[in-house]
C-alpha cells in the first residue's frame, strides 16, 4: 500500500511540473486559504485553547464586589470585606488580594515609570508559580515590622538591570523609598491583571503602618469598609464548581449586608473563573474571525475544485483508457485524491509560513487590549491544525472531480472527444454548483464585513464630548509615602501647572484624576439634599474626578450653566462641585440646579454646592452613555494621581519632551507616563473593533476576489466547451448580441441564485452578531441591500470578458474543428 502511495505521489508530482500555470494557481488558492486560517487559530489558541501557566489554573477564580443598583458586576472589594470572605468561605482553599499601582523606579539613571502590584504575601504560592531567581513572598512579608522587599520581572530584570546574576539581595528605590529584591519572575510569568503588564510586586501592608506600602488607591482611610481598591484572586477547593463558589460566597455577602446596612447595602460578589478574566469579551469576536477565514478556505476549495474538473475533463481519454486496461474506480479515484492531497499539502506548508508572518506583523501592531498576545505563537497545537486543514482541503476540493473523473463512459468519452469537447453536462452542474456555493459564502462575508465597518465607522462618528485636537496628555502619580500630606500634594501640582503655564506654545494645562476613555475610573455614591434619602435599589452613583480650573477649558468640555472653579475654591472655602448634564435633566428636569447641594458619603459626607453644569463626555468608551459624573476642585479633594492635559497652539507631540523636564525638574524621583496625545486616547479606545474590522475587511476582499475568478473561470471554460455550438448558432443567423445574452444568462442565473441563498443565510446567521455591533442592526437594510448589489455587479464583470469572446468566435474555425 505504502509503495502504491509513492508512486501515486510521484506520478502526481510530475503531473504538477507538466502543467505549471495550473499547479501555481491551485497552490497559491490554498496556501491563502491554510495561512489565514492558521494566523487566526493561533490567536484563538494562545487567547481561548492555550491552559494558563499557573499550576491547575481550572480551579483559579477571581472575586469580585457586585453593585446590584448599577450593574456594576467587577466591583472592587474593601480591604474588611476581603477579610471577612477570606475567614468566613468555606469554597476557597486560599484567597490572595491584589491592588493596580504605578511606581517610579530610579537607580541613578532618569526615573522611570514602571506599572505594578501591591499584593498580599500569598498571591504567587495561591498562583502555583515559583521565581525564576530568589524567593517568592514569606507569610510574615505583608506584617508591620517586615522589610520592604520587592519581586521584579524578568523582562524589567533583563532591561534595567542587564539580568544581573547578582540581584537577588540588592536594593532598588521605588517611590522614593528602598527596597530589597528577593526575586525575579521567570519570562512566561503573567499576573491575572495581565493587561496591565506589572513589573514590580510588593507585599501590601494590611494594617497601614508603612506608608509605602500602601495602595494610593486606598487612600488614607483604606480600612475604611466603603474604601474599595483591592480585587480578589481564589484557588477552589477540589470538586469545587464556580457555580458553588458563587453560591457560597453570596451567603457571606449577604451576612456583611446586614451587618453593616448603611455600607454594604446593595453590594453582594461576583465569582469568576480566572480564564474567562482574562479573555474577557474577545471570544465572539475571534470565533466570528474563525469563521470569516473558514469561508474563504470554502471558496479557495470550491475555486480549486473547479479548476480539477477543468483539468479532469481535459484527461478523460487517460482515464478511459486506465479503465479499459483494467483500472478500478478506486484506484482512479485513489490516484486523483493523491494529486489534490499533494496539493493541498504544498500549499499548507507555504501557508504555514503566511500564518508566521501574519502572526509577526500582528505582534508588531501591538494591538491594545489583546489578552495574551505575547503567547501567541506557532505551536504544536497549530501545527496538527495545518497539517489537519491541509488534508480535509485536499480531500474537499478534490472528491468531487475524483468522483467524477474515476467513472468514466467509453462511448461518450469518445464522441465527446471526436467533437473536440472537453467536458460532459454533469460536470457542467457541479461546477455551476460550486459557484453558486462560493457566491452564498461570500455573499454572508461580505455582509457581515459591511455590518462591521458601519459600526466602526458609527463609533468613530460619535462625539466624545471634549476635543481631542492638539492636546497632550500624560498620567502622574505622587508616592503616597513621599506626598503623604494634603498640601505636599497641592504644593506639587499648584508648582508643576504654573511651570508648564508659563511654557512657550502651551495654551492652557489642565489636571483630572479620570482621564476620559482610560481605564482610570473612579465612582461614588452621592445623595441629593433635601430629598429622602435612596432605597437600595435607587442608590445614586456617579463617575466622580478632582479637576483644576483650566481643566474644562483645556480637553474642550463646554460649560453649559453657572461658572467654572477658580482660584478661590481652596481647602478652606466652601465645598463646591460641578456635575454633568444628565444629573441635572435626571433630577432637576426644567429647573436651574444651580445652588443645590449634593454629599458624597464616601469623601467626608459634607455637602457640596452645586456651582456649574458641564456637557455630558464618553468616560468608559464611545460605546457606552455618558451617565452621571461629577467634578470636585482637586485643591479642596486632592488626589495623588492625576492626568495632565496641555492644549497646545499646534503640534502637541513637540510638547513633551519640555513638560518632562519641567516634572523631573520639580521632584528628581518623579517620572510621568501613558505620554499621548488625547487624538491617540481615542483612537486607542476603539482599537480592538478597528482590529476585528480590518480583519473582516480583508478577508471578504479576498473572498470576493476569489468569487469573481471562479466565476470567470466557470464562464470562460463554458465557453470554450461550446465552441462548437456557438459557432453552429452564428452560422444558422444567430447574432454576436444573442451570443451575448446567452453566455452572461447563464452566468448571471447562476450569480443570482447564490446571492438569494446568501441573503437568507446571511439574515439568519448576522444575528449572533448583535454584541459586537454599535449603532446599526444586525439586519440594516442598506448593507443588505447594497451589497447584492454590488456583488451582482462584480459577477457581471467577471462574466462580461468571456462573453464578449463568445461573440468574436469564427464559425468558419469551429465548424473546422468538427
Amino acid at each position: 500500500m505504502m509503495e502504491n502511495l509513492f508512486y501515486d505521489l510521484r506520478f502526481g508530482f510530475r503531473n504538477l511540473i507538466k502543467n505549471p500555470a495550473f499547479s501555481i494557481v491551485a497552490i497559491l488558492a490554498v496556501m491563502l486559504g491554510t495561512g489565514a486560517n492558521s494566523a487566526i487559530f493561533s490567536v484563538v489558541n494562545a487567547v481561548l485553547l492555550r491552559p494558563l501557566a499557573f499550576n491547575e489554573p481550572e480551579r483559579l477564580v477571581m472575586v469580585w464586589g457586585h453593585n446590584v443598583k448599577s450593574g456594576a458586576s467587577q466591583y472592587p472589594l474593601s480591604m474588611l470585606d476581603f477579610s471577612d470572605y477570606q475567614e468566613h468561605n468555606h469554597v476557597l482553599e486560599q484567597l490572595a488580594s491584589f491592588a493596580y499601582e504605578d511606581f517610579n523606579l530610579s537607580t541613578g539613571e532618569d526615573p522611570e515609570h514602571v506599572p505594578g502590584s501591591f499584593v498580599s504575601a500569598n498571591f504567587f504560592s495561591l498562583l502555583g508559580v515559583n521565581p525564576a531567581l530568589g524567593r517568592g513572598f514569606l507569610p510574615e512579608d505583608d506584617k508591620p515590622d517586615a522589610e520592604r522587599v520587592v519581586i521584579v520581572s524578568y523582562g524589567l530584570w533583563k532591561r534595567r538591570f542587564g539580568a544581573d546574576p547578582n540581584f537577588v539581595g540588592q536594593t532598588i528605590t521605588l517611590n522614593g523609598a528602598r527596597f530589597t529584591a528577593v526575586a525575579v519572575m521567570p519570562p512566561t510569568f503573567q499576573s491575572p491583571n495581565a493587561q496591565d503588564n506589572p513589573q514590580v510586586w510588593i507585599p501590601m501592608s494590611f494594617d497601614g503602618a508603612d506608608p509605602f506600602r500602601i495602595p494610593s488607591s486606598g487612600g488614607t482611610e483604606f480600612k475604611n469598609r466603603s474604601s474599595r481598591f483591592l480585587i480578589g484572586v481564589g484557588r477552589l477547593k477540589p470538586d469545587v464548581s464556580v457555580s458553588q463558589a458563587q453560591s457560597d460566597m453570596e451567603i457571606v455577602a449577604r451576612q456583611i449586608e446586614q451587618q453593616y446596612p448603611d455600607i454594604n447595602i446593595g453590594l453582594s460578589v461576583n465569582i469568576v473563573s480566572l480564564h474567562r478574566q482574562i479573555i474577557g469579551n474577545i471570544k465572539p469576536a475571534l470565533l466570528v474571525l474563525l469563521a470569516a477565514v473558514g469561508s474563504v478556505l470554502l471558496i479557495a476549495c470550491a475555486n480549486v475544485a473547479n479548476l480539477l474538473l477543468a483539468r479532469a475533463a481535459t484527461r478523460q481519454k487517460e482515464f478511459a483508457v486506465r479503465a479499459a486496461l483494467g483500472a478500478s474506480r478506486f484506484r482512479l479515484i485513489r490516484q486523483l485524491l493523491a494529486e489534490s492531497l499533494l496539493l493541498s499539502l504544498i500549499g499548507g506548508a507555504l501557508g504555514l509560513l503566511l500564518a508566521f508572518a501574519g502572526i509577526r506583523l500582528l505582534l508588531s501592531l501591538n494591538p491594545p487590549n489583546i489578552p495574551r498576545l505575547g503567547e501567541i505563537d506557532i505551536d504544536i497545537r497549530v501545527l496538527g491544525f495545518t497539517l489537519l486543514v491541509s488534508v480535509l482541503t485536499g480531500l474537499i476540493f478534490g472528491l468531487a472531480p475524483a468522483l467524477q473523473a474515476s467513472n468514466p463512459d467509453l462511448n461518450e468519452t469518445l464522441k465527446e472527444s471526436s467533437r473536440g469537447s472537453t467536458g460532459g453536462r454533469s460536470r457542467q452542474r457541479v461546477r455551476g454548483l460550486l459557484v453558486i456555493s462560493e457566491i452564498v459564502v461570500t455573499t454572508i462575508l461580505l455582509i457581515i464585513a459591511g455590518l462591521m465597518i458601519k459600526s466602526f465607522l458609527s463609533l468613530q462618528n460619535v462625539n466624545p464630548g471634549f476635543n481631542p485636537d492638539n492636546t497632550l496628555t500624560m498620567m502622574l502619580n505622587l508616592p503616597p509615602g513621599k506626598y503623604s500630606e494634603n498640601h505636599q500634594i497641592r504644593g506639587f501640582y499648584d508648582q508643576l501647572l504654573k511651570r508648564i503655564e508659563i511654557l512657550p506654545g502651551v495654551q492652557s494645562v489642565g489636571a483630572v484624576t479620570n482621564l476620559p476613555l482610560t481605564s482610570t475610573i473612579v465612582r461614588f455614591r452621592f445623595t441629593i439634599d433635601g430629598r429622602p434619602p435612596a432605597t437600595p435599589g435607587e442608590r445614586l452613583v456617579a463617575t466622580t474626578g478632582a479637576v483644576n480650573s483650566n481643566y474644562f477649558q483645556s480637553i474642550g468640555i463646554p460649560l453649559l450653566k453657572g461658572r467654572p472653579f477658580n482660584e478661590q475654591d481652596q481647602e478652606k472655602s466652601p465645598p463646591v462641585i460641578i456635575i454633568n448634564d444628565t444629573i441635572a435633566r435626571r433630577y432637576w428636569p426644567g429647573d436651574d440646579p444651580i445652588g443645590r447641594h449634593l454629599t458624597l458619603p464616601s469623601l467626608g459626607g459634607i455637602s457640596r454646592e452645586v456651582v456649574g453644569v458641564v456637557g455630558d463626555i464618553k468616560h468608559s468608551g464611545l460605546e457606552t452613555e455618558s451617565g452621571a459624573q461629577i467634578y470636585l476642585p482637586y485643591q479642596q479633594q486632592p488626589w495623588n494621581f492625576m492626568s495632565l492635559v496641555v492644549r497646545a497652539q499646534s503640534n502637541p507631540s513637540r510638547m513633551a519632551r519640555v513638560v518632562l523636564h519641567e516634572i523631573t525638574a520639580l521632584d528628581a524621583n518623579q517620572s510621568a507616563y501613558d505620554v499621548k496625545t488625547m487624538q491617540q486616547v481615542v483612537n486607542e479606545s476603539v482599537s480592538q473593533p478597528r482590529l476585528y474590522t480590518l480583519l473582516l475587511g480583508v478577508f471578504a476582499a479576498v473572498a470576493m476576489v476569489l468569487a469573481a475568478v471562479g466565476i470567470y473561470g466557470v464562464i470562460n471554460y463554458s465557453v470554450t466547451q461550446r465552441i462548437h455550438e456557438i459557432g453552429i448558432r452564428l452560422a444558422l443567423g444567430a447574432q454576436a448580441r444573442d451570443i451575448f445574452r446567452m453566455i452572461v444568462g447563464q452566468g448571471m442565473l447562476l450569480s443570482v441564485i447564490g446571492v438569494v441563498i446568501g441573503l437568507v443565510a446571511a439574515f439568519l446567521v448576522t444575528r449572533v452578531m448583535e454584541s459586537l455591533l454599535f449603532g446599526v442592526s444586525a439586519r440594516d437594510l442598506t448593507t443588505f441591500l447594497c451589497i447584492p448589489v454590488v456583488l451582482v455587479a462584480i459577477a457581471f464583470l467577471s462574466i462580461y470578458v468571456p462573453a464578449r469572446r463568445a461573440m468574436k468566435v469564427d464559425p468558419m474555425l469551429a465548424l473546422r474543428q468538427e
